[in-house]
């Protein structure tokens, strides 16, 4: 077998070299390349190629943040494939949470919310919006990021009205930013499949857009391991990094390792080895993204931390208690507290950084 070295690296495949000479001498990757990532063997030496970019964006760096998610409802007019978490009226696992149950989930020690939930067949932009503003007016020191793309359409829908109207009227309740969950895939073929009957590709992006034009910044999120082919998942990373041209306001990147659940689309998860190689692929292609999520919640601690050496410069938060990815059967822990963070990112060889939902750091854990 040959190998190449080039500055510390020892390259066991050769299709990374050339890549690599790119990323020297800050060469824009193209779709050739993240398909060369996604398929190599050689994960020792893309690991160090995507740690290499994440030290020039952030040093040794890696950040959390103390946050809770909360789930308001599972209620949900869509039937996607993937999603174990959504509910009709009658299910033995329907729920709604009522406003006291969402704000005893809450503490002043929290410095973000992140909810998200079903689109609920009963409840108005009313009932939404009044989540944002009692919790806001509850603990006005947290901050708010709330309602996917879907979610906005949803409201704007059910609201009659524009999408800049929907975030104004959520700016004055509380909001801060968006989350990134509703991409899934940006691929007709995949929509068809898994989730036709949710809103595509073209209105995420129109609304992550307006988002950023009226100063909301917000994440991106990938979902992988499934019936998607490579190609997909580099043509959804390069369709976020030419929207991030466009109109920046993407703070993170998430991939999100699809739990199987009873979703039948695939007998087991993604390996560890592809959950490494989706954020490599990630931290090399989206050179405009300052931060790639190693999100906890769905790659499991071990995987998580080892991802902090592929790219990956930020391992989300606390979570403190998340459905949707455990209700189909998630093997993480159910909440994290600030301790088990920081060791799992000192293991790593990185030094903690605990941040704000904006990634304005609150301590450096030296």
């Amino acid at each position: 077998m040959s190998t190449t070295t080039l500055e510390d690296i020892t390259f066991q495949d050769p299709v990374l070299v050339p890549i690599w000479e790119k990323v020297r001498s800050g060469v824009r990757l193209g779709r050739e390349d993240g398909l060369s990532v996604l398929n190599t063997w050689d994960i020792t030496a893309l690991g160090k190629m995507a740690d290499y970019v994440k030290r020039a964006k952030t040093a040794d760096i890696v950040y959390f943040v103390m946050n809770r998610q909360i789930n308001p409802t599972n209620l949900c007019v869509l039937d996607c494939t993937f999603c174990d978490f959504a509910a009709k009226p009658g299910d033995d696992h329907a729920y709604e949470l009522s406003m006291d149950e969402i704000l005893d989930k809450l503490s002043n020690e929290l410095s973000e919310v992140h909810i998200v939930g079903g689109l609920h067949p009963k409840w108005k932009f009313e009932d939404y919006l009044n989540i944002v503003a009692r919790i806001h007016q509850a603990f006005p020191s947290i901050q708010i990021k709330a309602w996917t793309a879907v979610e906005i359409d949803w409201f704007a829908r059910i609201g009659r009205m524009s999408v800049r109207e929907v975030l104004e009227k959520l700016r004055e309740a509380g909001l801060q930013s968006l989350p990134g969950g509703g991409a899934e895939v940006f691929s007709e073929r995949v929509q068809e499949a898994t989730f036709k009957h949710k809103m595509g590709a073209d209105r995420w992006f129109e609304i992550h857009r307006i988002a950023h034009e009226m100063g909301f910044p917000s994440n991106a999120t990938l979902l992988y391991g499934h019936i998607e082919t490579y190609e997909e998942r580099v043509a959804h990373m390069l369709r976020l990094r030419e929207a991030q041209d466009e109109t920046p306001g993407f703070l993170s990147f998430i991939p999100l390792a699809l739990q199987p659940g009873n979703t039948g689309l695939v007998e087991r998860q993604a390996s560890s080895i592809e959950d490494l190689r989706t954020v490599a692929c990630a931290r090399l292609l989206l050179d405009n993204f300052d931060h790639i999520k190693s999100y906890w919640v769905m790659l499991g601690e071990e995987t998580a931390s080892i991802a902090l050496n592929f790219g990956a410069s930020d391992l989300d938060g606390t979570i403190g208690e998340e459905r949707i990815a455990h209700y189909a059967q998630a093997q993480s822990a159910v909440g994290l507290a600030r301790d088990k963070l920081i060791d799992m990112i000192r293991e790593s060889g990185k030094v903690p950084a605990e941040r704000d939902a904006l990634y304005n750091v609150v301590r450096v854990y030296n």
